[in-house]
């Protein structure tokens, strides 16, 4: 095959965004003669969108090489952002700086207006935002957004004004931040940016909107990557973020199952993981599953793989000490990271957490106090859902101090928020609330509603720790008494409550399934309940397992 149609076929299957075959032909024309600088950029850029930064970075080399031969000083510099920005983001600093550094002198001796001094401004802007410094991140982000107006470079203007937005966010300037961040998703949406500054800005926009509850808008740019992603199936790079956003979206709607696949399509892919911080959030949002399915152990090991990935673990590793009855060291976690944490939108993230482990622990009045700055970030910040957060805290305070009528309101209304989002599980433990607080002021039939409703939605998510806690200690302690499980039964409830299936359960005792659900069967009967997550529930209760 002649190198020019394998360079054809590179140039047009680069059109098409089919990136593994662009690259494949580039290579194979590379290969039998040099490619030139815009081919060079093709093959490179479909390295980059396939994942492989080995093959990416160095074809960036060759193209800075090939633009200094030629004297295109500017293009150069670009070639060179590119590597010092890749270079930061796989940690290492070293290389990375010396790449920004010559980029940064090759364009000093030079007057012209270029959109390269813009991009240069951009790893300040987030070494800027990670400081916490940002009304500086705001400023330079504002200045590259004025260098790509005035060079005419779409990509520089998005990539700035996402994170002009995204500063303007963190410093409660919701309103004015959220503008620019839909601003700078037109931009993407309308097909007018390059594919690896419209993954960026899409995963930028997300994550900004997921930090302040922005649900609604976390929900639909999600919704809009994922089919982005779709419609590339060669498409690597992104896809590792675009499923841990996705599977964020969908475990607040009770899908946990398809969160939990997807997460561990990042979690076991390693081409996903080229980056540590997708792979720290993939492993997170699965331990919370684990959590929340009372999956303790499998819990604990993901939070340890995330934070090996650089994530801080928390709140969910308090939160899982909490469930397992180490509530001291649960509070001891919580306070360390609360009390090093200053930035307003992650002590947002923070403090919920911080209340439930101070009302468990009676302390009250730190849980009251939590719970008072809690309600003003929400009222600064200004978004509904976290508005509900800090109503639902203030409800839970109330309940604990016994003031039953001043709870019903908040929790009320922090119901009615939740429930339009469509958000189960977090509508579930506040209607366990409500229950408590009704049943207190003598409203039997409302509790019951309420328990009722809860206990549905415990059992069809497999919330196996919460389901335990709807029980009575009295309807507890007489089923214990009075289940008489044999040593079997007894074998199969504990495989059972490990989540393993009829099928698995068979495998590891060497019976039939057929003799597994016979068993099954009879455990639900002993133990008066009704669904594999009760019995979860109980055996978790009774220290069965």
């Amino acid at each position: 095959m002649a190198s020019c149609d394998d360079l054809e076929r590179g140039r047009s299957f680069y059109e098409e965004r089919e990136w593994a075959e662009a690259l494949a032909s580039l290579s194979r024309a590379e290969e039998r003669a040099p490619l030139a600088a815009d081919d060079l950029e093709r093959l490179a850029w479909s390295a980059a969108l396939t994942g492989l930064d080995d093959v990416f970075l160095a074809a960036l080399e060759r193209l800075h090489q090939a633009y200094l031969e030629t004297g295109s000083a500017a293009r150069a510099a670009r070639a060179a952002f590119w590597l010092g920005f890749r270079l930061f983001a796989l940690g290492e600093p070293g290389r990375a700086g010396g790449w920004l550094g010559r980029a940064g002198r090759l364009i000093e001796g030079t007057d012209e207006p270029c959109a390269e001094r813009g991009y240069l401004l951009l790893p300040s802007v987030y070494r800027n935002l990670g400081a916490g410094e940002n009304a500086a991140a705001r400023s330079q982000a504002a200045e590259a957004a004025g260098i790509g107006e005035r060079c005419g470079d779409r990509d520089l203007v998005a990539v700035a004004r996402n994170l002009q937005g995204r500063a303007l966010v963190r410093e409660g300037r919701i309103e004015t931040g959220l503008a620019l961040l839909d601003d700078a998703m037109l931009a993407v949406t309308s097909g007018e940016l390059s594919p690896i500054v419209t993954g960026i800005v899409y995963c930028n926009a997300i994550a900004t909107c997921q930090q302040i509850h922005a649900l609604d808008r976390a929900r639909e740019w999600a919704a809009a990557l994922s089919r982005w992603c779709e419609n590339q199936p060669q498409l690597v790079t992104f896809t590792g973020n675009c499923r841990v956003h996705r599977s964020e979206v969908v475990l607040l709607a009770g899908r946990w199952g398809e969160a939990f696949a997807q997460l561990t399509e990042v979690c076991g892919d390693p081409r996903s993981g080229t980056d540590a911080e997708v792979l720290g959030d993939a492993f997170y949002q699965r331990a919370e599953i684990h959590r929340l399915r009372g999956e303790f152990d499998d819990a604990q090991a993901d939070y340890r793989r995330a934070n090996e990935h650089g994530r801080e673990p928390q709140p969910g590793l308090s939160l899982l000490r909490l469930a397992q009855g180490r509530s001291a060291d649960a509070a001891s976690s919580i306070r360390r990271v609360l009390s090093t944490t200053t930035a307003t939108w992650q002590r947002a993230q923070l403090l919920p957490a911080f209340v439930e482990i101070a009302l468990a622990i009676g302390a009250v009045d730190e849980a009251r106090e939590s719970c008072d700055e809690l309600e003003c970030i929400a009222r600064d910040r200004g978004t509904a859902i976290l508005g509900a957060i800090a109503a639902h805290a203030r409800g839970a305070v109330h309940v604990v101090e016994g003031d039953h009528h001043g709870a019903i309101a908040p929790l009320r209304h922090a119901l009615d928020t939740w429930h339009r989002i469509d958000a189960p599980y977090v509508t579930a433990r506040i209607r366990v609330l409500l229950a408590r607080a009704c049943a207190a002021l003598g409203d039997d039939d409302s509790a019951e509603l309420e328990l009722d409703a809860a206990r549905r939605i415990f059992e069809h998510l497999g919330a196996t720790p919460d389901l335990a806690g709807l029980e009575s200690p009295d309807r507890r302690s007489a089923r214990a008494a009075g289940h008489d499980l044999s040593p079997r039964e007894l074998e199969v409830l504990r495989l059972l409550a490990r989540g393993l299936s009829n099928r698995a359960i068979a495998g590891t005792l060497g019976v039939s399934e057929r003799t597994v659900h016979r068993h099954v069967s009879n455990i639900f009967a002993k133990t008066g309940v009704a669904s594999r997550a009760a019995a979860t529930a109980f055996a978790y209760d009774h220290q069965l397992v």
